[in-house]
């Protein structure tokens, strides 16, 4: 019997391409985690509409190329950081950090603050949400190197929750100390958009067939986080045409992270300035809405055109108070970060988002005998109070990954 392909076969590969459609070098390519990807080639259509005497469809053509489908995963640190990237316009860059400084750490659990003697966070371009570690200086051992989210910020001191929930030592001044955004971070900006795209390779190693898609953009990622289970994440893909050949083209891509998968129960969400115990699940949206018609002469696409990136979602918790029934009835604009870790240790690889300014779209109570839950959508805002030397971030939304 013929060989048939098998989906436990089959290898993806993707590349940042230099000129949209063209597909780049072999070199240098990324292989990719996955739970699915259904990308395939699609052509539009044409049937004849002559009327004959043999009453017969006499011609039917093919048109214009397109590539459509998605890649479905689950969120890990790494994997998707250049598909995120490319959905928010903006490459990531590495964290912003202050050395030299003179630190005191204080207070109880679950909030701490670490202050520093002189200059100030705000200068320097830390944010609230960011997540930082003390990563020089002669700290007790359960203050130094521990991922700290910053839930609010001033010049002179960070206030801090500790990711895994254990507990930090006061102590200070520590003299030349160094307290550091980990990782990168990239965040939807004002101005200097990037607007990238890849080719994108399936392979299927056992019939010896190569699908190459060129042009491919992030039409849309859309996040779930459950309450128990992996969170994942749907990546839709807009894309201009296909290569096929008997031969792998990325004949040798980077491997894969083999960082940890991420879950909802390892790590912290803040809503409205207060950690969330209650909350029963959240889904989130990036979409930055490309578009692109068919010119005369060309059976492609001659480009995918950005629009405005939509940042939208919904939060599900229990009915404890009036907080965010109130949010909704008043109007009130309200902020959300969501941090998850590979694992409940304190150096986990995390990955963090941020929505500063939301409002909220309705507040749907559930009935019944078990605890009420009130499903909440929300729509992303940029947020225009945020910026160079405030405490927020300018934009509509922002990630940090450990590993990017």
């Amino acid at each position: 019997m013929a060989t048939l392909a098998s989906g436990i076969n089959k290898s993806v590969a993707y590349k940042l391409e230099s000129v949209y459609g063209t597909i780049p070098a072999a070199a240098s390519a990324q292989a990719l985690r996955r739970v699915t990807s259904t990308l395939d080639l699609t052509k539009d259509v044409y049937q004849s509409a002559e009327i004959r005497t043999d009453m017969q469809i006499a011609d039917y053509r093919h048109g214009v190329r397109r590539v459509k489908g998605a890649i479905n995963g689950e969120l890990s640190p790494k994997t998707y950081s250049d598909f995120f990237a490319a959905a928010v316009k903006k490459t990531f860059a590495a964290g912003v950090s202050t050395a030299s400084a003179s630190i005191t750490i204080a207070g109880t659990a679950p909030t701490y603050t670490v202050t520093r003697a002189a200059g100030s966070y705000l200068t320097d371009g830390f944010k609230v949400g960011d997540v930082i570690r003390l990563t020089v200086g002669a700290f007790n051992v359960s203050n130094i190197n521990k991922n700290l989210m910053i839930t609010g910020l001033t010049a002179l001191v960070a206030t801090v929750i500790v990711l895994n929930g254990s507990a930090m030592v006061a102590e200070g001044p520590i003299a030349t100390s160094t307290v550091s955004v980990y990782g990168k971070k990239t965040f939807i900006p004002t101005t200097g958009q990037t607007d990238q795209s890849f080719s994108i390779e399936h392979y299927y190693s056992d019939v010896v067939q190569s699908e190459v898609f060129s042009g491919c953009k992030v039409d849309k990622i859309a996040m779930s986080l459950p309450p128990t289970g992996m969170a994942t994440l749907a990546i839709d893909i807009l894309g201009q045409n296909e290569t096929a050949t008997q031969t792998q083209y990325f004949t040798s891509p980077t491997a894969a992270s083999t960082l940890g998968n991420l879950a909802a129960v390892n790590g912290v969400c803040r809503v409205n300035g207060v950690v969330a115990a209650i909350l029963t699940g959240l889904t989130a949206a990036i979409d930055p809405a490309y578009a692109g018609d068919p010119v005369v002469g060309s059976n492609t696409v001659p480009n995918l055109f950005p629009g405005t990136v939509n940042c939208s979602g919904q939060l599900s918790a229990y009915f404890l108070d009036n907080t965010l029934r109130d949010a909704f009835l008043n109007e009130t604009e309200i902020d959300l970060y969501a941090v998850l870790t590979t694992d409940n240790t304190a150096t986990a690889d995390f990955l963090a988002f941020g929505w500063p300014r939301i409002k909220l779209g309705g507040v749907a109570k559930s009935d019944g005998q078990a605890g009420l839950i009130q499903t909440i959508p929300f729509q992303a805002l940029l947020n225009k109070n945020g910026g160079a030397g405030i405490a927020t971030e300018l934009t509509t939304v922002q990630i940090q990954d450990s590993a990017a």
